[in-house]
């Protein structure tokens, strides 16, 4: 099974299985990783934005209009930026290294 890295807010790495066909958000809820999700994966929010470190950046599909629209909403976006509900993983991305940003704007309170 892959595996990802979760670099959490307090600078601690957690390795975690990362099932295929599962979103990197549904990957952190099913590890206790503090990560939101507002909407649930809804692309309605930005409160599951993460950072990908840039060697697994390039290896994403390239995000869609409407995830490029709720990133603009993000705190701390940076050009690695992405939402956590739209990266699903796949055997490619056994390794995928995610930093959850320091702070989330949640637009749905």
């Amino acid at each position: 099974m892959p595996k990802m890295t979760f670099i959490e807010k307090d600078g601690n790495h957690k390795v975690v299985d990362a099932p295929v066909g599962l979103s990197v958000l549904e990957i952190a809820h099913r590890n206790g990783i503090d990560m939101e999700g507002a909407c649930e994966g809804a692309l309605a929010c930005s409160t599951c934005h993460v950072i990908v470190e840039k060697k697994w950046f390039k290896k994403l599909d390239e995000p869609t209009e409407d995830e490029e629209d709720m990133l603009d909403l993000a705190f701390g976006l940076t050009k690695t930026s992405r939402l956590g509900c739209q990266i699903v993983m796949r055997e490619e991305l056994d390794g995928l290294v995610v930093q959850l940003p320091e702070q989330v704007t949640n637009w749905m309170d």
